[in-house]
């Protein structure tokens, strides 16, 4: 904003001379409340002189941009006023109706830049239309032309201006606007058409939509109304497809192959004769996905593939995973049993699939049968195979549970130096946090690399630092951004180096969390802790072993109630930790009981800064949705996905997160709870790369790899990948 003071004071003082100083022309007295509407609303749109009222116009960091805007919105807008006033072949009515145009566009401009429907970059060709507009309408000629060439609000606008009395091109100028609209907001085509039924280019707009967003014509297609019933007998062939599936009640099974069914490679036939085996439905699946992944290497995307792979995931989870994850204590001929007919390629996308839910074991498990079942075949032979589909996950997983090594050995060692220099190439496709992921998969598996592997983490590296020198060359600066951050994280992780991230990379500290931005206006600490009641009794065990930190202890003290219990410290400084009871049975008593803490926190304004995740990872998602963007300190416990991480970070953007590569376990829980309320008691920030390596400490044996597989924040690099990504996005 420093950088910006000087200008913000030019255009004050441009509104102020604009807009206090008498214009150099005379008025007429009958229009002199005309003009004073018009600079009224001029003054709305800047920070007016001598106010802190911010203007409707939000300013950029673009001077230039600024000086455009305010160029057409303050002097031209005054020149068009003064051509109107003194325009000799005007009458009264005709200068009165140019001049209240004239308002409503500095208006509607001001309104619809505040409200961010529009960017003000389309204030210069408003004003410039308007002028048109205005020429054609005093020749008694239609605006339709001026309406059509222009952006759709620019367009918009004008209607508005030129409606009363009427524009003779107005009736032409709404059809055109429809059209644009439409062309603009794509998304708002059916729902327009369940009300315009009739409209007359109606076939063309769902073919369209039906090939943009299938889904939805699904949805309107299975609805009972005119529209519905028109979908169905429209000659269209995609829209055709879409309506059988939407008139049969095993629609939903049939979606994801909309577009081999499409294409005639796949029959309803065929689906209906494994609809209702999962096993062979999931085999399909993965063959069509596969065949997906060919098509779209040759830029050949098919329809609806987010629609086959989410329902794969669901398949995978519910079917598979959920199974071999049950029978964790079972002897591994009764675990893994159903996998039994699984090809290598049908278990690697259990494996990148159920990432945020895979147990460790169950993980370990997977791998094994991919390596038996490949026989000996190179494993590098596996990717090629998949099309090099989630290729990033599948290393990034393999490190993260110690199999990486075992992943590349079995590979020439050639092929597996360029796996790897693949696995670090062409990470500036990334362009936004919606395609972030690879990126992030990378930061994750270096840190489980560096631990394992100095060599390949040393080949890494360089290889960051190849790719970030090519980012330069070919002046790209997204490639620039992501291998900047992916390099200076590696490098990072080298304690020698003595690199602080967060002076490195711009963002908030991920080394310390200072107590003040834990504590509240009142002083004290709110905690969070959500539980789940589950079959299985995990999570009323996890319950219990929890309040054995607190029961019996004099410097901790418990209330109860049938759905949470809330713990106060009676020594130090205020530390108030709220849980929910596991409960269990129908209806989802548990999630009642959260229900019910947040609103006694709500009522008695109490906002947690920590928010802590003891369950299962199935649960993690409702864990996710209700914690909110006061969030300092967030322990999953047992899971640390990309998405659960993106999520996370999305709700409060600069989170630290402690999350673990398995399911949670009591013995590191609770240490790691302990030490962090010992700090938060004593006043003191939480300083976490001391305070893990005194946890470290504690433990031995089994509880050592237990308390190996969590993840501190400042070793959680694809976190810290998201955070300085996200920082660097907002900051440009």
């Amino acid at each position: 904003m420093n950088k910006l003071l000087p200008f913000l004071l030019i255009i004050a003082a441009s509104v102020a001379k604009a807009q206090t100083i008498a214009p150099l022309y005379s008025i007429d007295r009958s229009r002199v409340l005309f003009h004073d509407n018009i600079d009224k609303e001029q003054k709305k749109l800047f920070i007016q002189p001598g106010s802190h009222v911010r203007g409707y116009i939000p300013l950029s960091k673009d001077e230039a941009f600024n000086a455009q805007v305010r160029f057409a919105m303050l002097d031209k807008v005054d020149e068009l006023q003064q051509s109107i006033e003194l325009d000799t072949l005007l009458k009264d009515n005709e200068k009165i109706k140019y001049l209240k145009g004239l308002e409503i566009m500095t208006r509607q401009i001001g309104l619809g830049t505040r409200s961010r429907s529009f960017s003000a970059a389309l204030a210069p060709e408003t004003v410039n239309a308007y002028a048109a507009a205005l020429e054609l309408d005093r020749e008694n000629k239609g605006i339709d032309p001026v309406v059509r060439d222009a952006h759709y609000w620019a367009g918009k606008i004008l209607v508005d201006c030129f409606s009363y009395p009427e524009n003779k091109g107005i009736p032409a100028s709404k059809s055109i606007l429809q059209v644009k609209y439409l062309q603009l907001y794509p998304e708002r085509t059916m729902p327009f058409l369940k009300t315009n039924f009739s409209y007359p280019t109606r076939d063309s707009l769902i073919a369209a939509e039906a090939r943009r967003d299938p889904r939805k014509v699904y949805d309107y297609a299975a609805a009972n109304d005119a529209l519905a019933r028109y979908i169905r007998i429209h000659p269209d062939p995609v829209v055709k497809v879409i309506a059988e599936m939407a008139s049969s009640r095993s629609g939903q099974l049939y979606f994801p192959f909309i577009d081999d069914i499409y294409r005639g490679k796949m029959t309803f036939d065929e689906i209906d004769k494994v609809k209702n085996n999962d096993l062979e439905y999931y085999k399909l699946m993965v063959k069509t996905r596969m065949h997906h992944t060919s098509r779209m290497l040759s830029k050949d995307t098919p329809m609806e593939r987010k629609a086959l792979v989410e329902r794969m995931d669901n398949k995978a989870r519910q079917y598979f995973i959920s199974k071999i994850n049950g029978l964790h204590s079972a002897s591994d001929a009764v675990r893994f049993k159903i996998l039994e007919p699984l090809a290598p390629h049908e278990l690697y996308y259990l494996c990148v699939l159920g990432e945020d839910e895979i147990y460790t074991s169950s993980y370990r498990g997977v791998f094994k049968r991919i390596i038996q079942r490949l026989k000996g075949v190179p494993t590098d032979s596996l990717f090629m195979t998949m099309n090099f589909d989630y290729f990033r996950k599948f290393i990034k997983m393999a490190a993260a549970y110690n199999e990486l090594d075992t992943l590349l050995k079995l590979m020439p060692d050639s092929n597996a130096t360029v796996l790897m220099k693949s696995f670090m190439f062409g990470l500036e496709k990334t362009t936004d946090m919606n395609n972030v992921e690879d990126a992030v998969d990378v930061a994750d598996a270096y840190s489980s690399i560096f631990e394992k592997n100095k060599v390949l983490a040393a080949n890494m590296l360089e290889e960051a630092r190849w790719n970030y020198d090519r980012a330069q060359r070919n002046g790209d600066p997204n490639g620039q951004k992501v291998y900047f951050i992916e390099k200076t994280l590696f490098e990072s992780a080298d304690a020698s180096a003595n690199i602080d991230l967060s002076k490195a990379l711009g963002i908030p500290p991920v080394y310390t969390v200072d107590y003040n931005r834990l504590a509240d206006s009142s002083g004290r600490i709110i905690q969070q802790v959500f539980f789940y009641g589950d079959d299985d009794k995990d999570g009323q065990m996890s319950y219990a072993n929890f309040m054995r930190m607190f029961r019996g202890k004099d410097d901790w003290s418990i209330t109860e109630n049938a759905d949470f219990v809330t713990i106060k410290n009676t020594k130090g400084k205020p530390v108030w930790i709220f849980a929910n009871k596991p409960l269990y049975g129908e209806d989802d008593p548990d999630t009642k009981a959260q229900e019910k803490l947040r609103a006694y926190l709500d009522k008695e304004g109490l906002e947690p800064t920590i928010f802590i995740h003891r369950g299962h990872s199935y649960h993690v998602k409702s864990s996710l949705g209700q914690i909110t963007p006061s969030a300092r300190i967030v322990i999953l416990g047992s899971c640390g996905g990309y998405n659960n991480l993106n999520d996370v970070l999305t709700i409060s953007s600069d989170a630290h997160i402690i999350s673990s590569k398995q399911i949670g376990t009591r013995t590191v829980n609770e240490p790691i709870l302990n030490a962090i309320n010992t700090n938060l008691r004593n006043g003191q920030n939480i300083e976490w790369m001391p305070m893990w390596n005194d946890l470290s400490k504690l433990f031995s044996g089994e509880s050592k790899e237990r308390f190996d597989d969590y993840i501190p924040p400042y070793k959680n690099l694809g976190a810290i990948f998201i955070k300085a990504y996200r920082g660097v996005e907002e900051e440009e």
